[in-house]
């Protein structure tokens, strides 16, 4: 693997802010600030449901083209892969926002501004993302920055919900660019002072148990599925789930039935389990799988006609892995340099985003905010207000421009 950084991050920005070509690229942030916004509104109206991003990556990729990239293109998984080539290919930097929101297909994404700020549905996460790859590759375009190593700015799909990193996945496991990636930068939401260098991890899991069903008078004592779901997650609910390291479980979905007074041949559960210790998560992993067996057995030792048939299938529909870029790595120490430079007081975090792929191969990465601020997430008011938005994408260059070479003045 090719190194990132040979010299001290604080050297290194010295380095970097005398420079005259990088000092007009930071300041491109504030002159061009009405562009950017124009260009997040564009992106962010076009719909982007889980599993149909194909609409916006064809977006993003011609805007790549327009703004002086040629090597660029869909890769197998649905990704927009765009190759910025430096002096030479290594060390390469990916380059990273989600093309995906959590909204399903005929949600109307149209984009309203109201008092300097915008609404609509993914409009912060990731349209914020989104808009600061274009802007930070357009910058360097702009003012012809060529660096020391290559940079690959990438669309990915299926970083929300079920998706589970499926784009980040394919990129760095199967993809052209696998083994290839010496460092890992997602922009992902608002903010300019939180650096995410742990990966949450997670595990997903739909639960379907299935019995005969019957009438609800006529087969009163028959198994009933929606009855083992309430006896699973009761006991789910009565795990110890520790603060520190925080640990957390959830139910988001439950189906079955068909009627008021009819017993169900069939009941799902959908299960989100996550902690910030790999350890920790595990025990929670077995105390849920317990949980659905003694669910299964206790309903089937109260039935009361014939033989009991209640059964539940378990299967894995999501296995986020957890990590860490330590903090004392060159990556996130450049960040927190850089992000002391534009006046903001750095705050490592842990969360769930693409940066968990590259940590789990044990690729350098963190995750940046994109600058701004956002509220009301993942909901159809969401709204994103780009205030201060430069320094969040000051902030994102300094860390790419250390992390593949410092160009020429």
């Amino acid at each position: 693997m090719t190194p990132i950084l040979t010299i001290s991050p604080a050297k290194l920005l010295d380095e970097l802010l005398v420079n005259r070509t990088v000092q007009g690229a930071l300041e491109f942030f504030e002159h061009e600030a009405e562009e950017i916004t124009s260009d997040q509104i564009r992106i962010c109206s076009i719909p982007a449901p889980p599993f149909g991003e194909s609409e916006r990556a064809i977006s993003l990729l011609e805007t790549f083209k327009r703004d002086g990239l040629s090597e660029v293109g869909l890769d197998a998984e649905g990704n927009c892969v765009a190759l910025r080539r430096g002096r030479s290919l290594r060390p390469l930097m990916v380059v990273a926002a989600h093309l995906d929101t959590v909204f399903p297909a005929g949600t109307d994404f149209s984009i309203k501004r109201s008092d300097g700020k915008l609404f609509g549905p993914g409009i912060s996460d990731d349209g914020c993302g989104l808009a600061a790859i274009i802007a930070l590759n357009r910058t360097l375009q702009r003012h012809e920055i060529q660096t020391g190593g290559s940079l690959l700015f990438v669309g990915t799909v299926g970083e929300e919900g079920e998706g589970e990193l499926r784009g980040v996945r394919h990129l760095l496991t199967n993809g052209e660019w696998a083994n290839q990636v010496d460092a890992f930068l997602s922009i992902d939401g608002p903010g300019a002072d939180r650096i995410t260098n742990a990966a949450l991890g997670s595990r997903r899991y739909r639960v379907r148990f299935s019995g005969r069903g019957g009438h609800s008078w006529g087969d009163f004592g028959v198994e009933n599925p929606v009855h083992a779901v309430g006896r699973a997650v009761a006991r789910l609910v009565s795990y110890p789930a520790p603060r520190d390291p925080r640990t957390t479980f959830n139910v988001g979905r439950i189906e079955g039935g068909t009627g008021v007074n009819v017993i169900p041949h069939e009941a799902t559960m959908f299960v989100d389990l996550r902690s910030a210790s790999s350890d920790e998560l595990q025990r929670l992993d077995a105390f849920f799988r317990r949980a659905v067996r003694e669910a299964v057995d206790d309903e089937n030792t109260n039935h009361c006609q014939n033989e009991p048939l209640l059964e539940a299938a378990v299967e894995l529909i999501g296995n986020r892995p957890g990590g860490q870029t330590p903090a004392d790595s060159p990556l996130v120490e450049l960040a927190i340099a850089a992000t002391n430079f534009i006046g903001r007081a750095p705050r490592l975090d842990q969360a769930s985003t693409d940066s968990n792929m590259p940590i789990s191969l044990g690729i350098p990465a963190i995750t940046l905010g994109g600058g701004g601020s956002s509220g009301n997430s993942h909901t159809l008011d969401e709204w994103y207000d780009p205030q201060d938005r430069e320094l969040g994408l000051k902030r994102a260059l300094l860390v790419i421009l250390g992390s593949v070479g410092v160009p020429q003045s």
